[in-house]
């Protein structure tokens, strides 16, 4: 095992040894209480199984789990192969539409090393040479080099292409762009503009569009099953109307107040896109959606059909056909409602998604615009078409930034406005707004459950996080009569505060909660009369 510090690119290609194995006191510390000795799991070793059968020497971590072992030196040469006419492609193809920003970044890094210290998965391990986010990145260029270069090809490691290229070289840079959550804080602090986060996508791109290699719960669990059923979840047409009527009458049980969530409903001004996610793990979201929306007056609707009522889009950080699918899928079920705007609810990837993305997929006449809910939400509050209570709020809240609604669209303040007026005691995390650090979850982290995969994304991906968490609440921390609320506006977001608290326990030991923007908002209302967060109810 090579000394992290000695680590060179040229030594992804070293066979049959695990290039690094990180240890507990190798990762930065965390923050009190959590800074006292056995108040973490210490890391483990992959299975045997796992290292026969998968890429597990990058770092003893299982990302993918369709990368298998070839059986042979002829599957080893076509994986190969198969690879190198995928990189060739992303440099070339002028349908490629992030081209031009990744011929910059591959030409021009000066290796000034600036982004290192922006990038929170190399924070966490304390320095890490393979997390440096120009690692993957200088690898990509040497094989880049040696095979598309006349120089490389001829003199080879006299001209930077010192590499050896093999099954353990390509499979390790595969897993590699997995340890990358695409938040581009290394983009946004880069002198010269370049995006390292592009070059780990590409990477992702050529393994699942080339390759057909791509983590299962991405791509059969999550893109497949949205274009089979119409949802990420398995959430089939009617399972989605029946949990619909569900909480309608759930919400008039508990809150004494009829609720209705208008589908389908044609001409009118806003489709709302959810993470179908929510309806099964976060129900309370669209619930408080609901609320508001009717409380407000607003003209709005839920589609019922494939690809209507489930904003995510896995493609968006694997592979562009399927993106493209599902965004076109999005934006026609928009058109057949006739509205007038898609609106996206609490979900980060799928603003991206479809407020950047689909908007260079989509043209004319079936093209609908698409809004962001949280300016939405604000003039909410600031027009006082709802009535609240702020005094309902009275406990102490810290706001996690989206990296998709923060750096990606720049929405930053509606939702601290909010904060603002609802929430007595909102404090910011350090590195508030655009500097936000990733939850850990991003790209596909949050529902990459495969193996091993949740030790690193809890313990490695989201740790700078956690330590922002502990330090916004470093006043009330060691005191659990106290609820201390993170407000996480995005579902996959969510899903990686859900991983961080039980995996530290935190919930349960110091009473820290969870949830979103909205919920907030619905537990400050006037005409709430019991408390929205169960948490609340049981306090009292």
């Amino acid at each position: 095992m090579i000394n992290q510090k000695d680590l060179l690119p040229k030594d992804m290609g070293r066979k049959d040894e695990q290039l690094i194995k990180l240890e507990l006191d190798q990762l930065i510390p965390l923050l009190a209480p959590y800074d006292k000795p056995g108040m973490e799991s210490p890391l483990t070793d992959p299975k045997p199984a796992w290292k026969e059968k998968y890429c597990t020497s990058l770092d003893g971590y299982v990302g993918i789990d369709t990368l298998t072992r070839p059986k042979s030196k002829e599957e080893e040469d076509e994986f190969v192969r198969k690879f190198l006419s995928g990189l060739e492609k992303i440099f070339s193809d002028a349908n490629n539409g992030v081209l031009q920003p990744l011929l910059l970044t591959y030409e021009y890094c000066a290796k000034c090393d600036t982004c290192s210290s922006a990038c929170h998965i190399y924070e966490a391990t304390g320095g890490n040479e393979l997390y440096r986010p120009i690692y993957r990145s200088e690898v990509l260029r040497k094989i880049a080099k040696k095979y598309f270069t006349t120089s490389g090809k001829l003199l080879g490691g006299f001209v930077g292409a010192d590499i050896d290229v093999n099954w353990e070289t390509i499979a390790r840079l595969g897993e590699l762009s997995y340890r990358c959550n695409l938040c581009r804080r290394c983009a946004q602090t880069c002198p010269l503009g370049l995006d390292n986060a592009i070059l780990s996508k590409e990477i992702r791109k050529i393994f699942s569009q080339e390759m057909g290699i791509s983590p299962v719960p991405l791509h059969t669990k999550g893109t497949m099953n949205q274009l089979r059923t119409g949802s990420s979840t398995g959430l089939t047409k009617p399972a989605f109307l029946d949990t619909i009527e569900f909480l309608e009458e759930d919400t008039e049980e508990k809150f004494g107040i009829k609720l209705k969530f208008p589908i389908d409903k044609k001409g009118a001004d806003i489709l709302l896109l959810h993470n179908a996610g929510e309806f099964i793990a976060w129900p309370e979201n669209p619930v408080a959606f609901a609320l508001l929306f009717n409380a407000a007056g607003l003209n709005w609707t839920l589609s019922s059909e494939v690809l209507g009522y489930d904003s995510v889009n896995y493609g968006l950080w694997y592979d562009d056909p399927q993106a493209k699918k599902i965004a076109l899928g999005q934006m026609k079920v928009a058109h057949d409602l006739r509205v007038n705007r898609i609106v996206m609810g609490e979900c980060g990837h799928a603003h991206k998604a479809a407020a950047m993305v689909a908007d260079r997929m989509s043209y004319g006449e079936g093209k609908i615009p698409v809004e962001s809910c949280f300016p939405i939400l604000w003039e909410m509050v600031k027009n006082k078409s709802i009535k609240f209570d702020p005094s309902k709020n009275n406990f102490p809240v810290t706001l996690h930034d989206p990296c998709n609604v923060v750096r990606q669209l720049g929405i930053v303040l509606p939702q601290r406005n909010v904060l603002k007026a609802l929430a007595p005691q909102f404090r910011e995390m350090s590195h508030p707004g655009v500097e936000n650090y990733c939850c850990g979850g991003g790209s596909g982290f949050a529902i990459m459950n495969n193996a091993n995969f949740p030790e690193f994304r809890t313990q490695v991906a989201s740790r700078v996080k956690f330590n922002q968490i502990l330090g916004a609440f470093k006043d009330t921390i060691s005191d659990a009569s106290i609820p201390k609320y993170i407000c996480a506006p995005c579902s996959n977001c969510k899903g990686a505060m859900r991983g961080i608290l039980e995996h530290y326990d935190a919930t349960e030991k110091f009473n820290l909660q969870y949830s979103g923007l909205v919920e907030l908002m619905v537990n400050a209302m006037v005409d709430i009369k019991i408390p929205f967060f169960e948490f609340l109810e049981e306090k009292k």
